[in-house]
This record gives C-alpha cells, structure tokens and sequence, in this order.
C-alpha cells in the first residue's frame, strides 16, 4: 500500500532555490514553431530521469489550439525543458513540413514506463491532480502493476490545491523527487510554471487525463484504434456532448493552421505533394479494396505464409520504416537469400534476378503487374511514404551505398519514380542512383503529375517488373 497524505500535516523543508536545467539531451523537430521531441520513450524516459532538474510537458492538436489563444500558456511551453509529441495531429503537422518523428510520446503510455524505471532507481513519487479520490485510486492502480513504486503522496486538484503555499510546502515535504500533475490543459501547465521555482522535486511532469485513464473514470481506446492514431475518435464516441467541439471543430482547425504554418515554412509545393498523396491514396484503397482482397485470398490458396509481406526499409534521411507489399516469394526466401545471390541479373549492391526461385507462381503474376506493390498506399497515406519519389531501400543495402548515392534519402521514397518508369530491375545500380539524385535535385508537383502518367505506361508494358 502507498504512502497517501492529504493534508498538510508535514513541516515545511527548506525552498531548494531553482538549479539551471541540465541540457535534456534529447532530439528535436520544429513542430509549429515549437521545439518536439523526436526520441523513443526509452531514450526521453532515460533522459528526463537523468537529469537533476527538468520539467516536461505533453502537446497534441487540442494543446496547439489553446497555444495560439492563450499567451501565458505559450509563454510556459517555450519555457519547459522538454515538450513531448502527443497523438496524430503532431505527426501530421511535422509531416506537412518534411519532419517525421520517431515516436507518439502521450504521457498516458509514456507515464508509466517512466515510473517502472524511477522505481527501479528508488526515486519517489507524488501525484496531484483530479477529482477528490482520482489521485489515490491512480496511485493504487500503479503501485498494483509496479509494487515497489514509492508513491509518498497524492493530493486532488480542487480542495486540496486551493491554498498554492501549503500545497507546495506538503510537496516539498514529502521528499517525492518526482511530481505527477493532471490538472487539464492548460491549468496544470501554468501551475507548473508558476510554481516551478519553488518546487523541489527534479522533475515535474503535466499528464492531463492520465489519472482519470488509471483511476478507471475513462476508457481508453483498444491497442488497435490506438496504433491507427484514432484514439481522438474513441474518445468522441464515449462523450461525444463534451467533446465534439474539441475534437470535431478543434480538430478542423488544427489541420488549418498546421497547413497555413506548412506554407509559410516548407513552401507550397511541399504542402501540395503532401495534399496530393493524402487524396490519391485515400482514393487508391476505396477503388482497389475488392482488388486487394481478392489478391490476399489468392496469395494464401497458392503457398503457405502470410499474404502480407512486412519488411523494414530505409526512408527519408535515413529513418526506417515497415513497408508493405504482397509476398511474392515463399516465406523462407530470406533465409534463401545467401544461396542465390550469385544470380543477380543486375549491376551493384541491390539484388534483383528474373529467374529467382524464392519467388512463387503467384509471385510472378504480382511481380508482372505491380499488383504487388498495392500495400505501399497504406505507406504513402501514414507518411513513411509518397506517391513519387525513390524506391526505399534495404538497410543492408544503404550500408553499402557510396557517398553520391546518400542524396537519394533526401526525400520520402516512393511506389513510383523517375527509376520505375525508365526499365526498373533492366536498369543498373549506378544510373538509377544518376536518376534518383537527379529526381532530388529538380522534384516538383508537376514532375511528380508527369511522372504519375508515366507510370500506367510502365505497368502496362511491364518491363524490367521481375
């Protein structure tokens, strides 16, 4: 059982007067103005619980909507040691201007790894926030999953956060060395920053509805809905009264502003390329889903294994991704890979052989049409990849690149592309670098349109599709 304290029944210790911050040491991106995190959650929880003092908050498209209202509440995001990426409507907003970041760090599933770690470390905890008994339930929810998790206090954010000296004072009696707060947007952060000189614990966190997740006042979203960045739509769904402006208008006018801000940043024709993959591929997976069914049907009825292949690549500067295709070879061929890489038909590192028997029957067919390639929309529509652009590369594969071959991760990859629509697998290694590059160098919206046309021409004839 935790150490609960509700009153202030603890002397008053000494005010630690407020220590510079340690650098975080973290990655950013410049996500509408705003320096974001752009780490995993080991890498932020390793981090923030390293340093002696920090001070961390959490922003998501409802938090950017209240950033531009509300002065003193952008005043304490500049000011905070770290600002962590919350949701979809981040990701969409780094994405409009070329950015992609690594993680969604949302403090209710970032919160409690957090916490394991701090408790493996001895570090104490004190949680504030919520409705009168919101706070000790969360403490008793996580004390059930991390038992040996010091929680010396927990207090609500009405009666007991009324009197700010006598609240402060029970905090900094408490020894925590870590302060949880869940007061909402944007009270708990302008709390925070108002208070942060006079509170000792070495970090101090803003968690918005994380107690109300724990303490079972509110249902989370299943792990799926969540992995689809849809958790905004779970959540309308339960309250959908209270929530819809937030997340019906809110949402509107996020996307808005994060375009208005992509334009002025990254420039129109980034924005329209972006625009222009949302809207095909949305369009592509309506009118090619009996096509898409029916090929996964066909794929298992021929040979044994998945009907989706899910392979990591190299994307844009360097970040890998999971693509997607229709497995066109039998569900060994990497471990087979070794055995007949000396029938590669093709000049340099990237292995490609018309005659491989890794591929099935079906394979083949998939191979001839580009049926295979199908998958990728859902890479384009997620931002990992575009419409038009360089074929993504495998890992292995970059780590042999030369160095005028590297300009080629400059942009997303793309299905289609300057390379596809010359002879693909006919073309050497060394002119499809010569192409990529020269696609780098000289991209375009209309480029892109013209090299769309070129394509049903290329998938027509089929050639170098092996």
């Amino acid at each position: 059982m935790f150490h609960q304290t509700n009153r202030p029944e603890f002397a008053a210790s000494p005010v630690i007067t407020a220590m510079p911050p340690l650098p975080s040491q973290l990655p950013t991106q410049s996500v509408l103005g705003l320096p974001v995190v752009d780490a995993t959650t080991q890498t932020v929880v390793t981090s923030l619980l390293k340093n002696n003092r920090s001070t961390a908050f959490f922003i998501n498209a409802h938090c950017a909507n209240i950033r531009v209202k509300d002065r003193a509440y952008a005043a304490a995001l500049a000011r905070a040691d770290v600002v962590l990426p919350d949701g979809i409507g981040i990701k969409i907003a780094a994405r409009m201007t070329g950015s992609d970041l690594t993680e969604n760090l949302n403090g209710t599933d970032l919160t409690p790894v957090l916490l394991q770690h701090a408790a493996d470390q001895g570090l104490s905890v004190f949680l504030l926030g919520g409705q009168p008994g919101t706070a000790a339930k969360a403490g008793q929810t996580l004390q059930d999953k991390i038992p040996h998790l010091n929680i010396v206090g927990t207090l609500n954010g009405f009666e007991d956060a009324q009197d700010e000296q006598a609240l402060i004072a029970q905090i900094n009696a408490s020894g925590a060395d870590i302060l949880i707060v869940a007061m909402g947007v944007p009270l708990q952060e302008l709390w925070i920053d108002r208070n942060r000189s006079s509170l000792n614990p070495r970090l101090v966190m803003g968690v918005g509805a994380l107690f109300d997740f724990l303490a079972g006042n509110v249902t989370r979203a299943p792990a799926q809905v969540r992995q689809l960045g849809m958790e905004w739509l779970w959540r309308l769904s339960q309250e959908p009264v209270r929530l819809a402006n937030r997340y019906i208008v809110g949402n509107a006018t996020f996307l808005v502003r994060a375009t208005g801000h992509a334009l002025r940043t990254a420039g129109p024709d980034a924005v329209t390329k972006r625009v222009l993959d949302i809207t095909l591929s949305a369009l592509l997976i309506t009118l090619t889903a009996p096509l898409l069914l029916l090929t996964a049907l066909l794929i298992r009825l021929d040979s044994k294994g998945p009907a989706v292949f899910c392979q990591e690549r190299v994307g844009r500067n360097g970040r890998t991704f999971k693509i997607y295709k229709f497995r066109s070879m039998f569900a060994d061929a990497e471990a087979r890979l070794a055995a007949v890489k000396d029938m590669s038909d093709r000049e340099g590192i990237c292995f490609k052989s018309q005659n491989d028997p890794r591929i099935t029957r079906m394979g083949r067919f998939l191979r001839r049409t580009s049926i295979d390639e199908l998958p990728q929309i859902l890479n384009v529509l997620f931002g990992d990849m575009s419409l038009v652009g360089p074929r993504p590369a495998l890992p292995r594969e970059v780590a042999e690149y030369p160095a005028a071959a590297m300009e080629r991760l400059a942009v997303r990859p793309g299905i289609t592309g300057l390379w596809q629509v010359s002879g693909r697998a006919d073309i050497g290694f060394d002119k499809m670098i010569d192409m990529d590059v020269a696609y780098v160098r000289s991209k375009s919206v209309v480029l892109d349109l013209v090299l769309l046309g070129m394509t049903f021409q290329a998938v027509t004839t089929g050639r170098g599709a092996y």
